[in-house]
């Protein structure tokens, strides 16, 4: 991550908009922002008890002192106190509040961009920006913002009791304050650019474990493990490296701007020693000074670092807004569809992917009307995935447009479209949930009408034996079922669904002999009445077609029934015999 301006915006228009999420909660911040007063008050009027404590309570002893002095001590700390609980509260409750709000705007904005960024940035990056980017947020926004206020009020109370009791002590120090501003600014500008990389750092690291993690039986078998932990090392390591860059600048500035304050606070001591000699100073007001001067330091040390958090803060609202401020799917329809016949033409197609040359398709026309079925066939890489995604608008045509029952997909509003179409592919999507959350996912049906799916599945036959039934958890992405089960969970999904048109991609293709015939089943229970299109990879699927399409280089070469196209003797004919066995062979 380079530092230039076109790449990073200005950080105070990214901290503004970030305080403002916290504008909602601003009873718990007004809340807050009056404890730190009071704090920061508590904390300066302590500091005025210095004189009287020392003028009468040892110098010119009076008896009432010491009564009062220790009762005022006590009643500041505890006013002190109680106020620091509501800033802290305050401030932890709208923090907190704010990146709750941030996840799920942020998780709700993945949701809604077109499938295209997701062939961009990765799935850990995406959740690294949920988790880690969230947290130096909250930090930023409210950690931050609580050292500001309250260290800032006490700096300035501080300073000017100082200006109070002595004028001249006091501007001993002023010099020093424009080095530790331009040494501020100076941090604050490197923090940014190197949480920039940690954040980054982050999303690849999370990627390269999951990537292990996941692959963890391929990797035993080739014996990768050494591999995967040296590349793992070597993201690590970059991640140390930088961290200790953030280490070292704070560690840095901190240790500066003690030895600043040292200097001035040498300053003070030198010139109040020469007011006292001429009468100017009392005892009383010197310690005052002093403990004023003290009290200053850890406030000023607290701002410089505050500078980190800050930095890393605006690094990550960057990153998490450069995802709010991105388009979305396009939803430009406003014809409502309550049920679609399913008739659906694709004329004169095209696709190309962003930031490919290639065309995935090319100039594609069919028909496929309500009630068939039309088989999708090719080689590996020829566009049979790419040309049912375009039927849920997961991505756009090119050129070209595709019709449903004669309008175009993009005159209906995106939800009532993809309402009408029923997607169960190879690799199947399941949730860490009970077999019935899985089945009625993103739906309110009944026990009853769960049973009947699952049994048109043929998926009724494993789930009774399973210990609670439709209440068994099948575990992460189906972990505890085989992927005969997996599949058959999918098309209870899908029958439950009851949609007009039936997207299959390849669902069959990696499954067993036994596996295969019950699924096929379950799919001859959803298939009639709706428009079918399938991805085949078996040949009693294409038998039954009523048209198959032959897709080559992302162009439409053959179209015909399954007799047709291999009398044509054409590319069907030749990947018949390479890839399709035939009816009783092994």
């Amino acid at each position: 991550m380079s530092g230039t301006a076109a790449e990073h915006p200005p950080a105070w228009p990214i901290y503004r908009r970030l305080l403002g999420l916290s504008a909602r909660y601003w009873p718990l911040l007004l809340a807050a922002t009056v404890g730190m007063v009071v704090e920061a008050l508590a904390g300066g009027a302590f500091v005025q008890l210095m004189k009287p404590l020392v003028n009468d309570g040892f110098v010119h002893p009076k008896p009432d002192m010491a009564v009062l002095l220790p009762l005022a001590i006590v009643g500041l700390f505890v006013l002190r106190g109680f106020a620091t609980f509501v800033s802290d509260y305050g401030m932890a409750r709208a923090g907190r509040s704010v990146v709750r709000d941030l996840r799920e705007d942020v998780l709700g904005k993945y949701l809604r961009l077109p499938s295209s960024h997701f062939d961009l940035e990765s799935v850990p990056a995406m959740v690294s920006r949920l988790n880690f980017d969230t947290e130096q947020v909250t930090q930023a926004s409210t950690d931050a913002a609580k050292t500001i206020v309250t260290d800032g009020l006490t700096i300035a109370y501080l300073f000017a009791i100082m200006l109070w009791v002595s004028v001249k002590v006091t501007l001993a120090m002023v010099f020093i304050a424009p080095l530790i501003g331009v040494l501020v600014w100076s941090v604050g500008k490197r923090y940014r650019k190197i949480s920039g990389g940690i954040q980054d750092g982050m999303g690849a690291l999370a990627q390269s474990a999951e990537q292990s993690l996941s692959a963890q039986q391929d990797v035993k078998v080739h014996g990768a493990q050494p591999f995967e932990l040296s590349r793992y090392s070597r993201l690590a390591n970059r991640m140390l490296r930088l961290n200790m860059k953030v280490e070292a600048t704070r560690a840095g500035s901190s240790a500066l701007v003690q030895m600043l304050a040292a200097f001035a606070l040498a300053a003070i001591v030198w010139v109040a020693t020469r007011e006292a000699l001429q009468g100017r100073l009392n005892a009383g007001e010197f310690v005052q000074l002093m403990t004023a001067m003290m009290g200053i330091i850890p406030s000023l040390r607290r701002i410089t670092n505050v500078q980190a958090i800050i930095g890393r803060g605006v690094a990550a609202a960057e990153r998490l807004f450069a995802v709010l401020d991105d388009v979305e799917e396009a939803d430009y329809g406003t014809r409502t569809l309550a049920r679609a016949r399913g008739e659906l033409v694709f004329d004169r197609v095209s696709l190309a992917y962003p930031r490919h040359d290639a065309m995935a398709l090319q100039d594609i026309s069919f028909t496929a009307r309500p009630g068939t079925v039309t088989a999708i066939v090719g080689r590996s890489g020829s566009g049979k995935t790419s040309l049912v995604r375009l039927v849920p608008r997961f991505y756009e045509p090119s050129s070209g447009r595709i019709l449903l029952d004669g309008v175009p997909l993009g005159d209906y509003r995106l939800a009532d479209l993809r309402r009408q179409i029923a997607l169960v592919g190879q690799r199947v999507m399941l949730f860490d949930d009970s077999v019935a959350a899985n089945i009625a996912y993103a739906s309110d049906a009944d026990e009853d009408q769960l049973r009947k799916a699952a049994e048109a599945a043929n998926a009724w036959e494993f789930i009774e034996r399973l210990p609670r039934k439709l209440a068994t958890p099948i575990g992460e992405n189906g972990a505890l079922l085989s992927g005969g089960q997996r599949q058959r969970l999918a098309i209870a999904r899908a029958i439950l669904r009851d949609a007009p048109i039936l997207i299959l991609d390849e669902a069959t293709a990696a499954l067993d002999t036994e596996s295969e015939r019950l699924v096929q089943d379950a799919l001859t229970h959803l298939m009639p009445d709706r428009t079918t299109l399938v991805i085949a990879h078996r040949l009693s699927t294409i038998e039954h077609a009523d048209q198959v399409l032959v897709l080559d280089h992302g162009r439409l070469v053959e179209q015909g029934t399954h007799a047709e196209l291999l009398a044509r003797g054409g590319l069907y004919s030749h990947l018949h015999g390479i890839q399709f066995r035939e009816p009783g062979t092994a």
